[in-house]
């Protein structure tokens, strides 16, 4: 064929620049270091505190559970009977007597059973101050009928006093209001005291993040002065102070809530494994069972995350309000202390 027929060479296609692009080196951006050091002395001092706080705050907060449920067990074991004491006299018969304040006492709507404590059952109970062997007849001993009520609907105690002392006037009725108000008067003492308490961890722990925060922000002053100053934003400079405190806090709240956790743990196995002993009767007559149940655990939880949350804004208003007095100071050229230009 001739030179004419023949198809023109093609020149190669010219690079794309994509492809130019892909061949060239990255560049890498430096990676930026935090405003607040992750961790020094005074991060790890406000760590420790904060998780004796944490401590002190659930061990409060699950030993007035304890107590509260211990009172209201209490309460409603006494509210649950009452009680119709008989006194002895000249003449008397005391079996007639404790049958007939069975029978008045079961007349009455609202009473469901009445037991009377016979004569050894009443020796039993005597028997820690006088001894065994005690003979009732030698000694005037009061007889006891217990009478088991419906705490929903009690029955009318007035009435049932008034038609005791008709028929048996010997006979003293016993509703255990006194001990009812007291238990729960002591309930409601147990209360507030807890609350004092959690006040007074709280404040302090406050306080301590509020100096603690005024520290690491003395120490690192140059740099939130230059951040604030070449146009960082007040709240962009306390997201990183909140940030650092919020770990902190989660940290040292988290090891003292599961310590507080633990502790609890640790006294409801050692109270199980210590049965009909007299150390563990008398924890259990004074504070009972050392469970806190669910609600208690989930007290703890809730806790650490009030401690967290607390932590985490006192540290931003803590900045906000440093940098608002930097400004002032910035804003003011009579100040001595001003920031030059």
């Amino acid at each position: 064929m001739s030179k004419q027929g023949q198809a023109p060479a093609r020149k190669p296609a010219p690079k794309s620049a994509a492809s130019a692009t892909a061949k060239r080196p990255a560049i890498r951006l430096r990676p930026t270091g935090p405003i607040v050091p992750a961790s020094n002395v005074s991060g790890r001092a406000l760590m420790l505190v904060i998780a004796i706080m944490a401590f002190l705050a659930c061990i409060t907060l699950g030993a007035v559970m304890m107590v509260r449920a211990t009172a209201e067990s209490w309460q409603s074991q006494i509210s649950r009977e009452i009680t119709i004491q008989i006194k002895p006299a000249e003449g008397l018969d005391m079996d007639k007597a404790l049958s007939d304040a069975r029978n008045i006492a079961l007349s009455f709507p609202g009473t469901r059973d009445a037991t009377v404590v016979d004569r050894e059952a009443t020796a039993r109970l005597l028997e820690p101050w006088l001894g065994p062997g005690l003979d009732l007849d030698e000694l005037p001993v009061p007889r006891l009928v217990v009478v088991t009520i419906d705490e929903r609907a009690p029955p009318d105690f007035a009435a049932l006093r008034a038609r005791l002392a008709q028929v048996i006037p010997q006979a003293m009725l016993d509703d255990h209001r006194t001990w009812v108000d007291r238990l729960v008067a002591m309930a409601h003492t147990t209360a507030l005291i807890g609350t004092g308490v959690l006040v007074l961890v709280f404040s302090a722990m406050v306080l301590t993040v509020v100096f603690a925060t005024r520290g690491t922000l003395s120490g690192n002053r140059h740099i939130v002065e230059v951040l604030h100053f070449v146009g960082a934003e007040a709240s962009f400079v306390a997201s990183e102070f909140q940030k650092h405190f919020l770990k902190i806090s989660l940290k040292g709240s988290g090891a003292g809530g599961l310590l507080a956790a633990l502790c609890f743990l640790l006294a409801g196995w050692w109270q199980s494994r210590s049965l009909a002993t007299p150390q563990s009767d008398q924890a259990t007559a004074l504070f009972g069972t050392f469970t806190i149940g669910y609600t208690g655990y989930l007290g703890i939880v809730a806790t650490m995350i009030v401690i967290a949350l607390l932590t985490t804004l006192t540290a931003r208003y803590t900045v906000m309000r440093t940098i608002y007095e930097i400004d002032l100071i910035r804003s003011d050229p009579t100040r001595t202390d001003a920031v030059p230009e």
